[in-house]
């Protein structure tokens, strides 16, 4: 099925409870950390099945906590990765869970984890194919990633994915800016690897975005 990068859609957000402080935010941190080590240092032919080992588990947290949106917006996150590592009508049947999942927790706490509910979407949005394969919309991929960028103007992933759907409407001049500020992203501590991980992923698109607007 062709979905770009959408283990993004697979969104990395900070998530700033203290430690033990609260467990339903815990467990969804140890979720991001479990992703983020799968994502960045896992063989990609071990990935899928790394993957949906740890959606067992997002699915188990959701069921746990079922009025937080933490671990449904974490249950996306790995639902639409997975999707994107499988593919095909797979793929899209598992797209159409994770958004599913990213609605109940925007219905809960649209705010939770800083708008990462929105831009998940909005990311799911631009990369699913449309009508009558997928439920893909360019308009409400711009509104969600929008929401995101009102929710944390300043957050790595929000700008990131902000820029790769403006990259893909070649709109290349707002594409750098938007992946600049990503890249100027503060640190978000515990996250290193998620961090560095992303900021891989901007700077390739920003050389792709950088040779577009020099041809």
């Amino acid at each position: 099925m062709g979905f770009r990068n959408l283990c993004a859609a697979a969104i990395l957000l900070a998530m700033t409870a203290p430690a033990s402080a609260d467990p339903v935010a815990d467990r969804a941190m140890g979720m991001a950390n479990a992703w983020a080590h799968i994502k960045y240092m896992t063989p990609a032919d071990t990935q899928p099945d790394a993957m949906a080992r740890l959606k067992g588990q997002a699915d188990a947290a959701v069921a746990a906590a079922p009025g937080r949106a933490e671990p449904l917006i974490w249950d996306g996150i790995i639902t639409s990765t997975l999707a994107g590592l499988k593919g095909g009508m797979g793929g899209l049947s598992l797209a159409k869970e994770a958004k599913a999942l990213l609605e109940r927790a925007e219905k809960i706490d649209a705010a939770s984890l800083d708008g990462s509910a929105h831009t998940s979407l909005g990311a799911l949005y631009y990369q699913v194919p449309g009508w009558p394969i997928g439920f893909g919309s360019k308009d409400k991929a711009k509104a969600e990633l929008l929401a995101g960028l009102k929710a944390n103007p300043r957050g790595i992933d929000a700008n990131y994915f902000w820029g790769d759907f403006l990259y893909n409407q070649g709109q290349y001049a707002e594409a750098a800016k938007a992946l600049k500020t990503a890249l100027a992203a503060p640190a978000r501590p515990g996250r290193e690897l998620a961090d560095a991980g992303r900021r891989g992923e901007i700077q390739k698109l920003l050389g792709v975005v950088n040779a577009k607007l020099r041809s």
